[in-house]
């Protein structure tokens, strides 16, 4: 039976409370997960409340998928290995449960457009406030593997530093655990200031 290390559980934990505390994060939503130095990856166990989460809640699975200590992953990791398939530098996956994600999703199309903040300079790549970035939005789907197949041609086809599943929430991710945490909080930020702005103009 193989743990996670105490190093990448802490990190995890970590996330977990801070993103917990914003609210993003309800009851025992969302699962976060670190690549392990030999490719397995760290994720939370099915059914953890993240705002008390523990290491002991923390488990191993492989590449695979496979649970390395027989216990249940998160019905989600599939969307979370596709994720480390997709962009091999991610060494984070995050996946929170918010208000403003959740109801955003049902407002719009395929892709929600963020043009013109500030903020957006905090997602890797972007320099500029004069810019848009686009957020696929896909359809939720009980078939989670079904679904990582849809995302992952999806996000192959047009990069995106995030997406967001429709009724769900959102996931993103860094090649550090600080950079994920960095692009979920900007993306949560950007997604909540979009709702007011659709609200105030009648659009929500």
């Amino acid at each position: 039976m193989r743990q996670a290390p105490p190093e990448d559980a802490g990190r995890i934990v970590e996330a977990a409370r801070f993103l917990a505390a914003r609210g993003w994060a309800p009851a025992t939503a969302g699962n976060f997960s670190h690549r392990l130095a030999d490719g397995d990856i760290a994720i939370t166990v099915s059914g953890a409340h993240k705002a008390w989460l523990t290491p002991e809640e923390v488990m191993v699975v492989d590449a695979e998928g496979n649970s390395r200590d027989g216990r249940r992953p998160s019905a989600e990791t599939a969307l979370h290995l596709m994720a480390y398939r997709v962009y091999p530098d991610a060494q984070a996956v995050l996946h929170t449960h918010s208000i403003p994600a959740v109801v955003v999703s049902r407002r719009v199309g395929e892709r929600l457009r963020l043009a013109g903040y500030e903020l957006l300079k905090a997602f890797p790549g972007v320099t500029t406030h004069e810019t848009a970035v686009e957020l696929p939005v896909f359809d939720n789907s009980q078939d989670i593997a079904a679904l990582a197949v849809k995302v992952a041609a999806g996000l192959i086809a047009k990069p995106a530093p995030a997406f967001v599943i429709r009724d769900h929430g959102l996931y993103g991710w860094g090649t550090s655990m600080a950079e994920a945490i960095k692009v979920v909080e900007a993306a949560e930020t950007l997604i909540a200031m979009e709702l007011e702005q659709m609200q105030l103009e009648g659009r929500a």
